[in-house]
């Protein structure tokens, strides 16, 4: 007892560690009732135990031992310090607890172990109790299993580290205790709840008895996952809500769950296995085989290898390097296969590992998906799935976009199909829109795509990204779709995710950014408003403000205007913010004298006001528009300048500072105040201090800036500088590079004011925009910080970057590495020069980073700091690019820092801190790139590192995993033998605990030795006493991650049934308001400001040289900036920003608002024409194609609206656009070369194509041989269209230009170099060989076959009428030219040939046929045959002969500024015509009277030229508006419709009285103006109206002059196909009353004028139409008809035509097809073979034999020789009668030879002379004959017609000539001038001429001398008087009846 009474006395803690067991049983007890009491944790009490506890766990009594454990228990759960116990006390319980007898002591140790891990010490306890699975005791191994199972099912998977259990538990099921078996067992059922399939690859490897009953034990578990029900203290408040839930019987929700199950990735619960030693030795030997078994036993063998799950870290180089080689270039498919699913098996197993090895395998992947073979598919798409898996999509995008170009459909699909799945792993933070970018673009090429497949894939992978990163983001790249594709592209879409929701999606943590962003938008949405009138504003004014104040606005006195100033501002600060008129009060400030008031008291309120009024008020950019001109002029006031500076900062919190910067700026520098704009600048620095640097447009700035750099004033270079300064805050080092190339001087002053801004921060913004409140409180906080965050990412990506790959050759990559030091040094300085002259280069840099590398390794270290200074200058030049290259080049450097040299250290350092400056942390900590360099034991590489990685972790606020690599290595360091590396790891040592924690660290310590440890473990204590805190996280709006957020998919299915406008879903949505709109709402205005002559200046500033000219070869900064300008004051700003902002995307959006507005602000654009014109000149240097192919749709539409609205190009938009136009057409793309064709096309409709021609010529002179082509295919074209006058300056200029390209090396051009002389040959004929002009050989030959192979292919053609019609101006002779070009190279360009073409495809399908004519002058002179003649009908024809009043109308004076029109654009004319056919009747009567004088003015009249369709068009249009409007309108007055039809008549009177303005009337529009005219003569309205009887007279008067002077192809043609007459109804209906009767008659009238016109007609287009008509209406339906008229006018036409062409009629049906089974052909035969009148008119076949061609028998050459040598005779007195003979005889025998270039230099007496010679042997010989003449007459008409002689009515002529000679009577002008013309051979006979020709001709010669003796000039158009024609016409009539009786 007496011991007893001993130790009762002493303390508790001397109790519990005494050695009687009763004393510490009593000492147990004692302190487990002290424990219970201590209420403060923290008490000193505490400290007497801590280092008992675990002997109260250990104490070898077990009675004593069971209270120890109560104790320790209670100890742990109350103790502040009892952490620090966690170690020994666990290690205590395993080992003298677990392996008691009692279950008490057990479950009290499993509760301490529990204890332990609620304070948390999980990981210490984990540790302990893993430990205790090795020891030999089988009790306590199963303690330690039971005990970690129930610790996973109280606390879950998320406290409980399962990695280390699973990887431990499969030497469970080994053991030969069946207890272990079973616990362990139990933990893997308990471990399965939590991480499911994740845990079968870790057991795969047990005894499968045992995983079969494992299998069925998890096949019973339930599907929920199970829920955390023990707690941490650090989740009490989860513990609270779980205990609340249980309370009220519950469950937790699905959320919370959720959140409480960690997924478990299998790999990271794997062990690696390393395989590179297990590979076969003489695997590369036979991956390179032969024999393809040997490479599949080579790959089998890897294939085994890879399969293992997790592999080790390695050097798998030479690996991927043999498995990429057997995919990209083996031929064996399987082999293929194989190979990519080794990739996929090592890209697996490595997994992040693998990723510096990704970069060389994705493109070989993608390009060999080529192979369509399913199996290889699949094998290369699981490759390149798991590759991706490896590496971020960021390192992959140039590879994916180089084949994004593929011509190959299938790599396109599979490229797109891989985004699609790429995309799927992203999320919003990792698809940034950097790198959306452009693959959003390349995505949208494919969708145009010709391919579906292709389209498929590409749609499905936008609609991907857009699910990834939400529509805001893809919406602006979808703008260029059309709307069948968006709708296709929505609708796909929703059907795909519809499917996907139908799965009920995996719930996670939403994030409430979205609904931030939306809720934002709509709460800073902007005030917009419309500009008011001076009118509205003096309104609004007034009923805000006293009548006194505004009275006195504008007094004389400065005294009033001061009172109104202050009334004025009284009235504005007691004003309603909502009732605040603010554009009507800065008006009204505005007022005269405005912003010029001179007193200063006066302009201070006033700047004042304007102050208060933005602040106070809704103060929108239109009233800043009104006050910012007035405000900048005031800035450098000295009085007023304050004022005006708080002015502007009001405003700039109103309408946000980046506008209302850029528009003060933009004006300041338009002036030329220096003091002005130093104060602008001065205030924009303070302006960036209080508002901040987001937004801020730096681009738009720049240029400003470098003006006021190169200022002559100092204060404006002062102020430069300073706001250099500032913004330099904001954006850093990178602000510099922009002004590099400024004078030194200049430059050290900006260095230095960088220096003082150096190391300082940019203030934090104290003014804001107003927007709404939430915003100002988060949202604008946000956006703060990313702007302020990327302000180097910004800047970085305004720069221009070059693409030096190219010239990182071979031969420089083998330099750097060769042997000799001095050659490599050669290498780098070529290196450093490039990248110096680059400045700025993209990220593609070839084999140079492999090559650097080497050199950082080199022996000398002159060449090691060379090296380094170039990855420097690389920084500085790639920029952020450099990412990308960190693995590769970035880690070498590091190495360096293991320099033994000092200098190289400091270089290195140096270098490795510029990489990071631009690629950030992120990269460099991934993977175990950094501890393996930690790894080296050099002293200085650890010191720098750690050094480096002290100072750069602390910043960081977060870091990657892989940072816990670096731990081993760092607590190896704090060990070291050098000081210097031991203080640098202490250093660092609280860095890397802020990252990665304390307890990991502490953790991380276990595998140390135990002397190690405790020392570790003690500086880790140390450290973690001074661990720095992370950087503060930016301030997001909104609700935080746990905020509760519908479910993403569902959002995403109701988004797309909006977008589809409710089609898919029955309801429609509404969608959310976002910053779209604001943007919208800005641009509602229009886009082009109308201001009046402003174009006209333009052009007067361009003439007077005050601009620089539009004439470039490539567009300079000053074009753009003189664009600019000019731009600003008739373009919309928002239009302008984007037409010139650095990305093409906006570029685009801008061309499809532009189309879509082109039509409603048509005349807006063409007031802007020129600067329009000039901005697409600047696109055609830009290389990308997206915005090309815009530019020329928009061209397209541009031109077709300039043709409809009639507007001609001037000579000033013209130069300025269509040589820029033309470089285009030498494209590489055949798209881009079709589209600009079409454009030149278009062109020449709204542009003279002659004034077209001479800049086509100077296309053909460029380098481009596609352009050469283009332009001579298209020169071709303009001459088939518009003939030879369209060549210019001359035709023989020209041509010889062109034929000199016939002998380019480039085939394509001498085609179509040939191809356009056979154009020309086609229109002139044989004339084609002297306006070429001599060409070699060569070049001859191949022109002479190609003319031979188009006349082979001519008579298949369609000919094209127009350039036939155009030709004969110039060259009658040749007008029926039919030898035309290939279809392809026709040209659809002109009006009328638009026409001519419409009207042949409706002539090939008529629905009936159509009339023709008697001819008059056959019947009459035929005595032979008795004709039955129709009847005729009886008109009163009496009163046509009377004299027509026809109306004056009342003309207005033409303008004084008329006569400029030869010098000014053809516009002028162009709006007069538009007027015409005004629905206004006073505007058309005025532009017809501008018109009238015009045509009066023979002077003036040819400016006509080119515009008379144009005019008949809106005359035909007007006669149609009076027709159908106008007539049966009873409010309009009948006389004002008089008045028009007048004026109307009186035009088209004045037009037709001109030949040369009325032959430029095309077929279908005399076509239309007949119809008009002929409604108009029947139109029994017009008769009861006063005058309307003059009116018709006049309309038949009109009528005869156009049938007159019109072209007669165009005129017969317009008749035949006249609209009515192909129709059915009115064939078989037709009478004498009706109008086709008029028609008919209108068609004889034509007829008669065949001989005088059948020179100048086109028979081969008439006779066309003449087919189609028989060949639709045969004659069966003919017989139909109810009168025969039609039907014999059809056959007196032909007659006609054959009797004045005899056969060579037959010649003239080249343009029909099949020939010989058409109907005409047949009887065309027929009349020509039963034609009385060919008889005679046959000459002797003797005397007139062949008609051969002079071509066809001799060459050109020979025939100028032998007529040189015959006129050398005629020029010599002896022989010159033997020379008369020769040529006589010449002359017979090639009839159509060309005398008249020899004649045309000689005399007149010489010329006569010849030609009284020629006339002397022909009646000598004549004499001789005339006795054979009768014999051989009949003999000749048959020779003729077998010889198929050409007979033209100018060999009759000539022989009629004679025939006048020999009767002693004069030849008149009419037959020379036919003689000269056609130059015929001359007749051998006069008896062959019979008697009834020589009546046909002596009656036509009379006609010609009554009609054509005055006639000034020769031409074939007949006299215009109406009563000579009438009178001849009844005497015609009179002579046919008497025949017939």
């Amino acid at each position: 007892m007496g011991d007893d009474s001993e130790w009762m006395k002493l303390p508790i803690d001397q109790k519990c560690e005494h050695k009687i067991w009763k004393a510490r049983l009593n000492g147990y007890e004692e302190a487990l009732k002290l424990f219970q009491r201590i209420e403060d944790e923290k008490s000193p009490e505490w400290g007497k135990y801590l280092g008992l506890i675990k002997k109260f766990v250990t104490d070898s009594n077990a009675v004593a031992q069971l209270k120890g454990l109560e104790a320790a228990l209670a100890f742990i759960e109350n103790a502040h310090f009892a952490g620090k116990t966690t170690g020994e006390v666990v290690s205590g319980v395993v080992t003298k607890v677990f392996n008691q007898p009692k279950a008490r002591a057990k479950e009290l140790g499993m509760d301490i172990c529990f204890m332990y891990i609620e304070i948390e010490k999980a990981e210490v306890v984990q540790d302990e109790l893993l430990k205790g699975l090795d020891n030999k005791n089988p009790k306590i191994v199963v303690a330690c299993i039971e005990t970690l199972r129930k610790a996973l099912s109280e606390f879950g998977s998320k406290i409980v580290t399962l990695k280390p259990v699973v990887k431990v538990l499969p030497k469970q099921f080994e053991s030969r205790e069946k207890a272990v078996r079973d616990e362990a067992k139990l933990l893997a059922v308990e471990i399965y709840k939590w991480i499911r399939d994740a845990l079968r690859p870790s057991l795969q490897n047990i005894n499968s008895v045992q995983l079969k009953e494992l299998e069925e034990e998890w096949v019973k578990l339930p599907s929920s996952p199970p829920k955390q029900t023990r707690f941490l203290r650090s989740q009490q408040d989860l513990k609270a809500k779980f205990e609340e839930q249980q309370a009220q019987g519950g469950e937790q929700s699905d959320d919370d769950g959720e959140e409480m199950v960690v997924a478990v990735d299998p790999y990271e619960l794997l062990e690696p296995v390393e395989i590179l030693s297990k590979m076969p030795k003489d695997f590369y030997e036979k991956i390179e085989a032969k024999k393809w078994q040997e490479r599949k036993e080579a790959l089998e063998a890897v294939e085994a290898l890879t399969k293992n799950p997790k592999l080790e870290n390695g050097d798998y180089g030479d690996l991927v390097r043999a498995l990429k080689k057997v995919v990209g270039k083996d031929a064996n498919v399987m082999l293929v296969s194989m190979a990519a699913k080794c990739l996929a098996g090592l890209a697996a197993g490595l997994r992040k590992k693998f990723g510096t090895y990704a970069g060389q395998v994705v493109p070989t992947i993608l390009e060999k998906f080529k192979e369509k073979k399913p199996q290889v598919v699949q094998a290369l798409q699981e490759a390149i799935d798991a590759i991706f898996l490896t590496t971020t999509l960021q390192n992959l995008s140039e590879e994916i976009l180089a084949v994004m170009d593929n011509k190959n459909p299938s790599i396109k699909q599979q490229a797109s199909l891989f985004l699609a799945r790429s995309f799927r792993h992203c999320t919003q933070a990792t698809l940034p829109k950097s790198i959306l970018k452009p693959f959003c673009a390349a995505l949208i090429k494919q969708v145009n795509d010709s391919a579906p497949e292709v389209r498929d894939a590409a749609f499905e992978a936008l609609g991907t990204a857009m699910k990834v990163v939400g529509e805001k983001a893809v919406n602006p790249f979808l703008a260029d779709l059309d709307k069948l594709k968006l709708d296709k592209f929505y609708l796909n879409l929703f059907l795909h995710f519809l499917q996907v929701s139908a799965v009920p999606p995996k719930k996670g943590k939403p994030t409430s950014a979205a609904g931030a962003k939306s809720k934002k938008s709509s709460d800073s949405k902007e005030f917009t408003e419309s500009e008011l009138s001076v009118e509205v504003c003096q309104d609004l004014a007034a009923g805000v403000l006293p009548a006194s104040c505004l009275e006195q606005l504008d007094s004389a006195n400065w005294k009033d205007r001061l009172a109104s100033m202050e009334e004025f501002q009284r009235a504005v600060e007691t004003m309603d913010k909502a009732a605040m008129p603010c554009q009507a009060l800065v008006r009204m400030l505005a007022k005269k004298p405005g912003w010029k008031e001179t007193n200063f008291q006066v302009m201070q309120l006033k700047l004042r006001i304007v102050a208060l009024i933005a602040q106070r008020g809704q103060f929108s950019k239109t009233s800043a528009s009104v006050v910012l001109d007035g405000l900048v002029d005031k800035v450098g006031d000295v009085k007023c300048g304050g004022n005006a500076k708080e002015g502007l900062t009001a405003i700039g919190e109103a309408c946000s500072l980046p506008w209302t910067a850029e528009q003060v700026v933009s004006m300041a520098f338009s002036q030329k105040n220096p003091k002005n704009q130093a104060e602008t600048l001065n205030w924009l620095s303070n302006a960036m201090k209080e508002f901040g640097f987001a937004g801020i447009n730096v681009k738009g700035f720049i240029n400003n800036v470098k003006t006021a750099l190169g200022a002559t004033n100092p204060a404006v270079r002062t102020a430069a500088i300073t706001l250099l300064g500032v913004m330099y805050l904001y954006m850093g080092a990178p602000l510099r590079m922009f002004f590099e190339d400024e004078k030194p001087a200049l430059l050290a002053q900006i260095d230095a004011e960088f220096e003082k801004m150096q190391g300082q921060s940019p203030p934090p913004p104290i003014r804001y925009t107003k927007k709404g409140a939430a915003e100002e409180e988060g949202g604008e906080v946000e956006e703060q910080d990313e702007d302020a965050g990327g302000g180097g990412q910004n800047i970085m990506d305004l720069l221009p970057r070059t693409d030096v790959s190219d010239k990182i050759t071979t031969d420089l990559v083998s330099k750097i590495g060769d042997k000799n030091w001095k050659i490599r040094k050669e290498g780098l300085d070529e290196v450093a020069a490039i990248i110096s002259d680059a400045k700025f280069i993209m990220a593609n840099i070839g084999e140079l980073p492999l090559a650097l590398k080497g050199r950082l390794s080199d022996s000398n270290k002159i060449l090691v700091q060379q090296t380094l200074s170039i990855l420097q200058q690389l920084a500085t030049a790639m920029g952020p690019g450099l990412k990308q290259h960190v693995k590769a080049l970035g880690i070498p450097i590091i190495t360096v820092l293991g320099d033994s040299k000092p200098n190289v250290r400091a270089t290195a350092l140096t270098t490795l801190q510029a990489w990071v400056e631009q690629t950030g942390m992120k990269d460099w900590l991934e993977g175990e790139d950094l501890s393996e360099e930690l790894k080296r034991e050099n002293p200085f590489l650890r010191q720098e590192l750690l050094g480096w990685l002290a100072e750069k972790l602390p910043t960081q606020r977060t870091v990657p995993g892989d940072l816990m690599l670096c731990i081993p290595q760092l607590y190896a360091c704090l060990e070291d033998r050098n000081g210097d590396v031991r203080k640098k790891a202490q250093d660092a040592l609280p860095t890397f605990m802020m990252h990665l924690g304390y307890d990991k660290m502490t953790k991380a310590t276990g595998k140390l030795k135990p002397a190690s440890k405790d020392q570790v473990v003690s500086m880790l204590e140390k450290a973690r006493a001074v661990m720095p805190a992370k950087p503060a996280a930016p301030a997001k709006t909104g609700g935080g991650k746990g905020s509760a957020e519908p479910n993403r998919a569902l959002i995403f299915i109701l988004m797309i049934k909006v977008k589809l406008g409710g089609a898919c879903a029955g309801a429609a949505g509404k969608k959310p308001v976002s910053k779209g709109q604001k943007d919208d709402e800005d641009k509602s205005g229009p886009l082009f400001i109308l201001i009046a002559n402003a174009k006209e200046q333009r052009i007067k500033e361009e003439k007077q040289l005050k601009i620089l000219k539009w004439n470039f070869i490539t567009p300079r900064d000053e074009y753009v900036e003189q664009l600019k300008t000019q731009m600003s004051t008739c373009f919309a700003k928002w239009l302008q920003d984007e037409l010139f902002h650095f990305d093409f995307q906006r570029h685009v959006k801008a061309i499809g608002v532009m189309i879509e507005r082109l039509e409603s602000e048509s005349e807006a654009t063409i007031s802007c024409l020129d600067l329009i014109l000039k901005w697409f000149t600047l696109r055609f240097f830009d290389t990308n194609t997206t915005v090309l192919m815009k530019v020329l749709e928009y061209l397209k539409l541009l031109f077709a609206m300039l043709n409809r609205e009639n507007y001609h190009l001037t000579e000033y938009e013209a130069n300025s656009f269509v040589p820029y136009l033309i470089l285009k057409v030498g494209e590489s793309k055949d798209v881009v070369r079709k589209d600009v064709r079409a454009i030149l096309a278009m062109l020449c409709k709204v542009y003279p194509a002659s004034k077209v021609f001479p800049f086509l010529m100077d296309g053909t002179k460029s380098k481009n041989s596609k352009q050469r082509a283009e332009c001579l295919e298209e020169l071709g074209c303009l001459i088939e269209g518009y003939g030879m006058n369209v060549c210019q300056p001359t035709p023989a200029k020209s041509l010889k230009e062109i034929a000199v390209h016939i002998g380019d090396r480039d085939t394509s051009v001498r085609n179509a170099a040939l191809n356009t002389v056979v154009a020309v040959y086609n229109v002139c004929g044989e004339q084609v060989y002297k306006l070429i002009g001599n060409l070699s050989e060569k070049d001859m030959s191949m022109l002479e076959e190609r003319i031979k192979r188009s006349a082979k292919k001519a008579p298949t053609a369609v000919a094209k009428q127009t350039a036939t019609d155009r030709s004969q101006k110039e060259q009658p002779t040749n007008s029926n030219a039919t030898f035309l070009r290939k279809p392809a190279q026709e040209d659809p360009n002109k009006l009328n040939q638009a026409r001519q073409n419409a009207q042949h495809t409706e002539s090939l399908h008529p629905s009936i046929p159509k009339e023709f004519q008697l001819d008059l002058d056959m019947i009459e002179m035929d005595q032979g045959r008795v004709c039955e003649l129709p009847d005729l009908v009886q008109h009163k024809l009496d009163e046509l002969l009377e004299p027509i009043m026809i109306p004056e109308p009342k003309m207005r004076s033409v303008s004084p500024h008329f006569d400029e029109l030869h010098n000014s654009t053809a516009s002028t004319i162009n709006f007069v015509i538009s007027q015409v056919a005004s629905g206004d009747i006073n505007t058309s009567i005025q532009a017809l009277a501008q018109i009238d004088e015009v045509l009066r003015q023979e002077d003036k009249a040819e400016v006509m030229s080119g515009h008379i369709d144009q005019f008949l068009i809106a005359t035909i249009m007007q006669l149609r508006l009076i027709n159908s409007t106008h007539m049966a309108d009873d409010r309009v007055d009948k006389k004002d419709i008089i008045k028009l039809y007048s004026c109307i008549i009186g035009n088209m009177l004045s037009l037709f009285s001109m030949e040369s303005l009325a032959r430029e009337a095309s077929m279908g529009v005399l076509k239309d103006l007949m119809h008009g005219l002929i409604t108009l003569m029947l139109d029994s309205r017009v008769e009861d109206v006063e005058d309307g009887t003059q009116v018709i007279r006049s309309v038949n008067l009109l009528v005869i002059r156009v049938l007159e002077k019109s072209d007669q192809t165009n005129m017969i043609r317009s008749l035949i196909l006249v609209p009515n007459l192909l129709s059915t109804k009115n064939v078989l209906n037709w009478t004498s009353n009706s109008s086709m009767f008029i028609y008919i008659q209108c068609l004889w009238r034509v007829i008669r004028f065949l001989p005088e016109t059948i020179n100048n007609i086109n028979l081969d287009r008439i006779l066309l139409d003449v087919h189609n008509f028989m060949k639709v209406f045969p004659k069966e339906k003919l017989k139909q008809l109810k009168s025969d008229v039609p039907h014999r006018t059809l056959k007196t036409l032909l007659h006609t035509l054959c009797k004045l062409t005899g056969a060579k009629i037959l010649d003239h049906l080249s343009m029909i097809e099949n020939r010989n089974e058409s109907e005409l052909e047949a009887h065309l035969r027929r009349v020509v073979k039963h034609s009385g009148n060919l008889a005679g008119l046959k000459s002797d076949r003797s005397n007139e034999k062949g008609g051969l061609r002079i071509d066809d028998r001799m060459s050109k050459a020979k025939v100028s020789d032998i007529l040189s040598e015959i006129f050398k005779k005629i020029g010599s007195k002896e022989n010159t009668k033997e020379g008369l003979t020769e040529l006589y005889e010449y002359k017979q025998k090639y009839s159509d030879a060309d005398l008249e270039p020899f004649l045309k230099n000689t005399s007149q007496f010489f010329q006569s002379y010849v030609e009284r010679g020629l006339r002397m042997i022909e009646s000598e010989r004549e004499g001789k004959t005339r006795i054979q003449t009768t014999a051989g007459t009949a003999h000749g008409v048959d020779s003729s017609l077998s010889s198929n002689e050409e007979l033209k009515p100018a060999v009759y002529y000539e022989r009629l000539k004679i025939l006048r000679q020999r009767q002693g009577l004069e030849n008149t002008s009419r037959v020379s001038w036919c003689y000269s013309f056609s130059k015929p051979s001359v007749a051998s006979s006069t008896d062959m001429l019979q008697s009834k020709l020589s009546q046909l001709k002596e009656s036509r010669e009379l006609y010609m001398q009554e009609h054509n003796v005055h006639s000034p000039t020769h031409t074939n158009t007949r006299s215009a008087s109406p009563a000579a024609n009438l009178d001849d016409l009844k005497k015609r009539l009179e002579r046919i009846k008497s025949k017939r009786q």
